[in-house]
């Protein structure tokens, strides 16, 4: 069985975000300035985006670079990363 690789390193990033989003609802509730709310909204999507990029690295450097030693399983990681990308 092929074993993924951690993404430990990111849970603390994406507790940070889970706050901002509740510091968000917050925002909401309490009926802050839109352009207020829409700048912590940027926050937590450009800090998601980075989580994303960090998967993204470590996928690449392990389980694409891992397929190189089979075509079948290269042709799938390819697949995969092309159906991400077009989503």
């Amino acid at each position: 069985m092929i074993e993924n690789p951690s993404h430990k390193k990111q849970l603390a990033s994406l507790k940070r975000i889970e706050g901002q989003i509740r510091g968000i609802i917050n925002m909401i509730d309490n009926g802050k300035y839109c352009i207020d709310v829409l700048n912590q909204i940027k926050a937590a999507k450009s800090a998601l985006v980075s989580v994303e990029s960090k998967v993204l690295k470590t996928h690449v450097e392990s389980c694409v670079r891992n397929s190189f030693k089979n075509k079948k399983a290269l042709d799938t990681k390819v697949d995969e990363l092309l159906k991400l990308i077009n989503k």
